[in-house]
């Protein structure tokens, strides 16, 4: 199981920072990997990290602005900074089983997914 959380409403050049926490199984073998999905848009990978935590990417939109990390409470953690209107959509973690050392976009590899949370970015 997977819950999200930290998402809401903020305003251009805001800050939040989303949680992926995990119950069940260990991230420590797995890859997490946040997507987002705004209305009537694809579902688009934002950031992902690898299990042993090593290995991290982030889509061209987003570099430099949002950061991926991990704890050991087998949870991962979204800073995502200077947020702009196009950042708003619902944000989803998912963890691909047994992908220790890379991560990838590809949404259908990811076995377990959350709920999702919102995120509103006003300008």
């Amino acid at each position: 199981l997977l819950v999200e959380s930290g998402g809401g409403e903020v305003q251009r050049g805001g800050s939040l920072r989303l949680s992926c926490k995990a119950s069940g199984f260990n991230l420590d073998y797995y890859a997490v990997g946040w997507f987002r999905q705004a209305p009537g848009k694809e579902r688009e990978g934002v950031s992902c990290i690898s299990g042993n935590g090593y290995y991290t990417n982030y889509t061209g939109s987003v570099k430099g602005r949002f950061s991926i990390s991990g704890d050991s409470r087998n949870t991962v953690y979204l800073q995502m900074n200077d947020l702009k209107p196009e950042d708003t959509a619902r944000y989803y973690c998912a963890a691909e089983r047994d992908r220790i050392r890379s991560c990838i976009w590809n949404h259908y590899e990811y076995d377990v997914w959350g709920q999702g949370t919102q995120v509103t970015v006003s300008s």
